[in-house]
Order: C-alpha cells, then structure tokens, then sequence
C-alpha cells in the first residue's frame, strides 16, 4: 500500500479528506486511542447518539458516543467494528476511541492490540456519515511517505491529507451566495420536503427563502445545511450594521423537567400568563432568559447544572441547562449530552447571511454582499458564552383557543447578538461578496 493507492480507495468509498496520526505506544486497544485535548474533534467525526457514564470505579465522569466506523481493508473492501465509540472526558477535556476491534470480522489487532510507537492511523468520513479507518506500521513504505510529507494542514492533533475529488466547498458557497445576492428583490418563498416552491407569508420567512435559492428542504437531521455548512439568516435594517443584530442558535426542544414529563399544555398552564396584547383565550411564555438572573414576569431563572464558571469545563456528564421556578422545581432542561450532540455537528462551519425585507403585495427579501463565516467549534464556547448571558433562552410557546380545543406552539430559541459570533467560533471572517 502506498499513499496513492490509499487516497483512492478513500475516495471510492465517498470520502474527501484523511485524517493522519502517528500513533504512541499507549494508542492501543486497552489504553484507547487518544483523539485530542477538546471536543472540537466532534466537529470532524459524526456522532449518532451520546450517553452519560457514571464515574465508577475509575472515578471519572465521562460520555459515550455512538459512531459508524470500519477498517478499510488492502482491497478495499469493508470491515465493521459495531461496538467502536468515542469517549469523551468533560473534566480534562479530552476525546479517545476505544471498541475499535471488537465485534470486527477482520480488525487489525497486530497493530492495534499492542505498545507499538510510530504506527500511523488514518481516518475518514463518507457522505453518508460512515467512518472508515487504516493503519500501517511505523516500518512500513506508506509511514515514511506519509512522514516525509510538508506542509499538511493541521486540525488538533490530526494532520490533513486532501483527496483528488475533494471539492473547496467555501467557494462554492460564496459563488452561490453571490448569485443570490445579484437576484436583488426576491418574492418570499420556501420548499416543502419535496422541493416544492411555496409561498411564505409570514415575516419570519427570510431564512426559508434563503434556503429556498439554496434548494435545501426541510429535514429533521441535525446536519449541516448547504455543501457541509450551517446556513443562518438574520435580519437588519442596513448591511452596513452587521453587529446589532440577532440570530438564532438552536431550537431543541427540552430533555427534562416539568415541560417533558408533564407536556407542553401543563407547563405552560403553570408557568405562563395571559396574552399582554390582551388576546383573549390565549396564554404565553415567552421573555429573555439569562443566566443566573431572575425573569420579572415569571420568576424563574435560567441555570447551569454541572459547569464549572472559573474553568470553563464541564464537571458533571449529567449536567444541563435548567429553568428553574422559586421552589427549585426544574420547569425544563436541556441535557448538555443532547446539546452536544447538536452543537458540535451543525456548528462546525457556519455562515451567517443578513437580509432586508420590504413589504408590499408580497413580502420581499434582499440578501446582502457581506457575510459572516464561522469555523472551529466547541460546545464548551457556546456553555461559556451562555454563562456570560451572551447566549440566552428566548422561548416563543402559546396555547391558543384554551377553552375550546387548545392549539400549543412549541419554540424554545437560544439566541445571541452577531457582535458575539466571533467568540463561538476559532476562527473568523467577513467575506465580501463583491
């Protein structure tokens, strides 16, 4: 095997990039392999489902994520390791792979069992999410072509070997945006599941009429948008005011609480309050919600269960975001465990787009030359910048028609003013378009 015939073999298999490490003699089957000091390796890798572990007998929290991997053979052919995981340790921080050789028909386990030093590990990821490994010893003509090579770009501890088909997804992504921007005055619209053009007539159908251009349907796969990247929208009253806007973070809806387990209706019959534009037969909850500070109409707070302010880091792997009432009752939550899953995989490279809207027969969006691109994330940033009320908790949930037949609206928004995107990301640009 050399370099050459390896990027093929990846390539057939739908990958775009390798991820090389050289390996120590303690990344090994019993020791786990060390992935890197952050959860930034999330952005990379997909995840399917993570579960919190107690800390047992070794006395160290930590999570499980789920993954699709398997051993890319000499031939080509495919090799599943179905109980391969990534553990994630929230106190330190650091990520390692471990399970990677059982349950595996064929698995490398001369290579991987044992305390060798200078073995090299690639990896890579398919369009469909599958992750597929090979490794080669330190002797080996495919380790010292790969050590005698300049230059590679470095993510982590990972250095980056570009495929032949790769394609610069960025650029194609600001053609597109381009494009969009010289349509001038665009009707408001959006796409159903199956690509159809609808109208939109509300006036929050900028970001449906951006991803309408983009032909991106709606899904329920927390995935990036458009060619890898999250697409946001926002609105402003001039493009040359790009920092005093708002954008929405995320929508999950809670994992906990009184809201789960009792159902939206109850929550919001306990904790809301009638319509303040007087709108009869319809009760709210809505307001800003900050961290560690009290809602006037409401009195409930927002809180971090499980975060360490001073460090940074996560302490507990059951830890959450919990709105919490005067008696200490948790009203709702959000796992950081679901957060995670969700933040990492979506956030990665994220691109936020400013429109203007006018009003007339339709509504109409204009879409502006400047943009923000946002790339390198960590869940603990985002933790970090809510604990600073950066990001904060805007909910928008109703009941309508309560005493006939009650309609509930669920949106539970995180949300942050633009002037704060730079500090959720490692990396930062405003691209002109033209």
């Amino acid at each position: 095997m050399n370099l050459n015939q390896l990027k093929l073999l990846f390539s057939e298999h739908g990958c775009q990039k390798v991820y090389a490490k050289v390996l120590s003699p303690n990344d090994n089957s019993k020791n786990q392999v060390y992935l890197g000091g952050s959860f930034e390796i999330l952005n990379i890798f997909p995840i399917s489902e993570i579960k919190t572990e107690a800390p047992g007998d070794w006395n160290r929290e930590r999570f499980k994520a789920s993954i699709n991997f398997s051993w890319l053979t000499n031939d080509g052919t495919l090799c599943s390791a179905p109980n391969s995981q990534l553990i994630l340790y929230p106190k330190y921080p650091e990520v390692r792979f471990s399970g990677f050789l059982s349950g595996c028909i064929n698995p490398p386990s001369e290579l991987m069992s044992k305390r060798l030093s200078g073995r090299v590990l690639f990896l890579s990821v398919t369009n469909n999410g599958q992750i597929l490994g090979y490794v080669t010893s330190a002797e080996s003509p495919l380790a010292h072509e790969f050590e005698s090579l300049n230059g590679l770009e470095e993510i982590g501890i990972f250095k980056v070997v570009n495929l032949p088909e790769s394609q610069n997804n960025k650029e194609r992504l600001i053609k597109e945006l381009y494009r969009i921007h010289n349509l001038n005055w665009i009707t408001s619209k959006r796409l159903d599941k199956y690509g159809n053009i609808l109208p939109c007539g509300y006036s929050n159908c900028g970001g449906y009429t951006l991803e309408a251009e983009l032909g991106i349907t709606p899904n329920g796969f927390s995935e990036p948008d458009y060619l890898g990247w999250e697409i946001k929208q926002f609105s402003v009253k001039s493009f040359n005011r790009l920092n005093s806007a708002i954008v929405t973070l995320m929508t999950p809806e809670p994992t906990d609480g009184f809201y789960t387990q009792e159902g939206v209706e109850a929550f919001i019959r306990k904790y809301g309050y009638d319509d303040t534009k007087g709108r009869e037969n319809r009760m709210n909850f809505g307001g800003i919600y900050k961290s560690n500070k009290e809602h006037a109409r409401t009195n409930m707070t927002i809180k971090l269960i499980g975060y360490d302010f001073e460090t940074g880091k996560i302490r507990q792997t059951d830890g959450r975001i919990a709105l919490i009432d005067r008696e200490n009752n948790e009203a709702a939550s959000w796992s950081f465990s679901s957060l995670l899953l969700h933040w990492n995989r979506k956030h990665n490279q994220a691109c936020y787009v400013p429109s203007i809207s006018i009003k007339e027969i339709d509504r109409k969006y204009k879409f502006g030359n400047n943009i923000i691109l946002g790339t390198g994330t960590d869940f603990q940033l985002f933790l970090k910048q809510f604990s600073i009320g950066n990001i904060y908790y805007d909910p928008g949930i109703k009941i309508e028609n309560i005493f006939t037949k009650p309609t509930i609206k669920r949106r539970s928004q995180f949300r942050i003013k633009t002037k704060y995107l730079t500090d959720l990301y490692k990396h930062n640009e405003i691209i002109s378009l033209v």
